[in-house]
């Protein structure tokens, strides 16, 4: 009988003390998670907290802030001030003159220099790649011409009978002397195949090279594991870059649901050349010293060049966790609203904000043709669900939807406004791109620029099938259910 009591006691004391933990739990969450953060966000961790108070609180103590590490903060402010250092070293011949572009796009290239942008600088040339294998081999020919250095930098890097052709030409530059450094995330790394073969071929190489935002805590290595370096960036000698949304792997991915799914990415990479390769080339080495701690000042001091070898302005617009505001929304919301014409999108995860979604209805509202081309199919099903979450309220603002058709992929990523202004790179328009990646933006300023990317998104459309309201309205009830709640969880940053 003692024995039956004591049980019960103990039992009693058991449900208090959990009682007493997830309501505490509860109240601190009230304030310490709406704290600096979007309403949305807020309110997603709250929910998730009340109603599954010790799991919601491991998960948000886990995921639930974007800083980095201390020391990496002070390594980012040493970058940011570098990159500072950069645009103030530029000649102002080859800064752009606000006067020189249309009112709405200087104030937004204004905001992106506020908020830790590059200045715009003139006088570029950029040549547009939609074919996955060719750009592989034009990244390959840049290599097999450099004489000092390549700087490359992917979200994803892999080497595989695709990328062998790069791979070899980098085996290649280095016999000739020329010093090649590479920069790969560790995550991407670590879930892709073909791990253990790409660390093998670049300490073969004799590569320099390292992982961007490693997770190792056995190493000291950590901060939250879901922040990562998503930049797809190559320099060769400062002259020629490249920069868009194709990582160096083959267009499967290697991963057997893709292979036997029959998918494959369809991207866009950028070739320049002129004065905004310098650019690309502060960013690296920006990743570089945060990744290794040293500097490579030198090679800019040295190589830098003021060759002007086209007619374009362009941008370089750097975003991520290492700056206060998510400048890269803010620069593409401002662009926005300068549209007087039409507006035309590329994103294969778009999952917007109210910001972009207040703008995309404003265009829509004053008489501005709005686009948003998609793929049909998708790859990641939370990311899937959220953005078809938006299709209604996109097609009742008047918003054209065009889905990419399987097996493909559309990873490309960039919009144009107008005929004035478009940009380029590897930033998706979705939370996570906006807050938690790092990304690379390219703004760029020119008619000819405008006329290639036109080329391309008719392309796209001549390949997509166009949705409409009507038929979106049929989507079975099981689809609207996963589509809300997976709506829920894209807000949990």
């Amino acid at each position: 009988m003692n024995l039956d009591l004591a049980g019960v006691s103990w039992a009693s004391l058991w449900a208090i003390a959990v009682l007493v933990v997830d309501n505490v739990i509860r109240i601190v969450a009230l304030f310490v998670v709406p704290r600096n953060r979007r309403p949305t966000s807020g309110m997603a961790w709250l929910m998730a907290i009340f109603a599954l108070p010790i799991p919601g609180l491991l998960l948000f103590l886990i995921i639930g802030s974007k800083r980095l590490p201390r020391s990496r903060e002070q390594k980012q402010e040493a970058i940011n001030q570098f990159v500072a250092q950069i645009a103030e070293r530029e000649e102002s011949s080859l800064v752009v003159k606000g006067s020189d572009l249309p009112i709405g796009v200087d104030s937004a290239v204004k905001l992106g220099r506020s908020l830790g942008a590059q200045p715009m600088l003139k006088g570029n040339a950029a040549s547009l790649c939609i074919d996955y294998e060719t750009s592989f081999a034009e990244m390959a020919e840049a290599i097999r011409r450099a004489e000092h250095y390549v700087h490359i930098e992917f979200y994803i890097l892999v080497h595989d009978d695709t990328t062998d052709e790069v791979f070899r030409a980098m085996e290649d530059a280095v016999r000739r002397g020329v010093t090649v450094r590479v920069l790969l995330d560790h995550i991407s790394a670590v879930r892709n195949p073909g791990a253990a073969r790409t660390r093998r071929s670049l300490d073969a190489i004799g590569a320099h090279w390292a992982y961007m935002l490693p997770v190792r805590p056995w190493r000291g290595e950590y901060q939250r594991s879901d922040l990562r370096n998503h930049r797809k960036i190559m320099v060769v000698d400062g002259k020629v870059g490249f920069m868009g949304s194709q990582n160096l792997v083959d267009s499967s991915y290697n991963k057997r649901s893709n292979i036997r799914r029959g998918l494959h990415w369809k991207d866009l990479m950028v070739r320049v050349e002129g004065p905004i390769v310098l650019g690309l080339e502060a960013v690296f080495q920006g990743d570089w010293y945060l990744e290794t701690g040293e500097y490579l000042t030198r090679l800019l001091d040295g190589l830098a060049r003021t060759d002007q070898p086209g007619d374009l302005d362009c941008q370089i617009v750097p975003s991520g966790p290492g700056y206060e505001t998510e400048n890269n929304l803010q620069v593409y919301v401002a662009l926005m609203y300068t549209a007087t014409r039409r507006i035309s999108i590329t994103s294969p995860y778009f999952v917007p904000d109210g910001s972009l979604m207040n703008a995309l209805r404003a265009a829509t509202g004053r008489g501005v043709d709005v686009e948003l081309f998609v793929s049909e199919t998708g790859d990641q099903a939370v990311v899937y669900h959220a953005q078809r979450s938006y299709y209604e309220e996109l097609l009742r603002a008047g918003v054209k939807i065009w889905m990419y058709r399987p097996p493909y992929i559309l990873h490309s990523k960039h919009f144009t406004v107008d005929d004035t202004v478009a940009v380029v790179g590897s930033s998706n328009m979705d939370q996570r791109s906006f807050g938690l990646n790092m990304e690379i933006s390219m703004v760029v300023h020119g008619a000819s620029f405008i006329r290639d990317l036109d080329g391309v998104t008719d392309y796209y459309r001549a390949n997509s099938r166009e949705l409409t309201l009507e038929e979106w309205l049929k989507q079975p009830m099981r689809s609207q259910l996963l589509d809300g709640l997976a709506r829920l969880t894209s807000a949990l940053q």
